[in-house]
This record gives C-alpha cells, structure tokens and sequence, in this order.
C-alpha cells in the first residue's frame, strides 16, 4: 500500500504503483483523497484501509510511505504490526527536528496545529517492529537528509538515491531502490 506526501494523492503515486506491479506486486492507494496532514482520525483511518489491502491481498501487507506518507506507514505499523511486513520510507522525516524542512510552516497553515504537536500520539524516530528501510537523497531540497536517514537505531537500512524530494516518486534510481527494499 501505497501512502502519498503533504498535499499530495493517489495521482502522484501512480508511477511508483506501477512500478511496483511491472516488479510483481499487487499495489494499492490509499483511496484518502488529498493528504492535508496529521488528524486525529488519520490512523484509524488508514487502519481500516488496511484491513480492506489485507483481506483482497490474503497475507500482511508492505506500506511505502513517500514524505509524510512515510510518518503515517511507520506509526500504522508501530499499530498495527500484525498487518505489516515491512515500512519503506521514500524522503521522509522521521528522525532530528520535525522543523528539519521547507515546509513545516506551510504544513502547520495547513494541518492547524505545530509540526511538533500533532493531533494524536506519535513517536516518530521509534522504529516500528517489522522491517524499515529509509530510501533518502542528499539531494532531495526539501527535507533534511538527516531527517530522511534517521539514526541507525531509528531503522533497519538507509538507501541513498540520488534524486530531488518530487523525484522519490518517479526517478529510476528511487523507484529501483523501493523494488529492492521489498525484495530484500
């Protein structure tokens, strides 16, 4: 199951979905519409999906997490470990500051609460009980790498790739490192 970024839906995952299915994988949106930030609903929400992925799937399910999608998939897991295989995080800032970006103001005008004081409980940098790989870039302009690798205790692997922050979603080398983190 695929999780969109801030502001971001269905749409702009749709080439890594397909990526994901020329690899052999059946890949699902998360059918939420326009991701506008953490509300206190959000992960009962994205549990109901899911359970929905699971029972058409028949077996636990693998969550990618592009950006923000990447803080919802870790916490769903964190929740829901029984459901999931593994979380791969694709420029996401889990780890340091949550103001490690270029983007917290606009995320807090639009979410309406501070970066840092979500709308429900969530310990970002502690790594869910199933397989986690962070896929960041040095490049990616809009998230602290930092933020994006984590610390060792953080995950279980950090890829780099070499492309932007927009281009975790379709640059070869990204979508390649994604296929390989569900392989491996």
């Amino acid at each position: 199951m695929v999780i969109p970024g801030f502001l971001a839906t269905d749409l702009s995952t749709v080439l890594m979905r397909r990526a994901l299915e020329q690899a052999g994988y059946r890949a699902y949106g998360w059918r939420m519409g326009i991701n506008f930030g953490t509300r206190a609903d959000t992960l009962v929400r994205l549990s109901a999906r899911l359970d929905q992925v699971r029972a058409e799937a028949g077996e636990p399910v693998a969550l990618v997490g592009w950006s923000l999608g990447g803080l919802f998939a870790r916490e769903l897991a964190k929740e829901r470990p029984d459901a999931v295989t593994r979380v791969i995080t694709m420029g996401s800032p889990f780890s340091g500051d949550p103001r490690g970006n270029r983007v917290w103001r606009l995320y807090e005008l639009i979410a309406r609460h501070p970066v840092d004081a979500p709308p429900l409980p969530v310990n970002l940098p502690e790594k869910p009980p199933v397989q986690t790989v962070a896929i960041w870039s040095a490049r990616d302009g809009v998230i602290d790498p930092a933020c994006a690798r984590g610390e060792t205790h953080e995950r279980d692997a950090a890829i780099e790739v070499g492309c932007s922050h927009l281009g975790m979603v379709r640059a070869p080398d990204a979508l390649a490192a994604m296929i390989g983190a569900l392989a491996g």
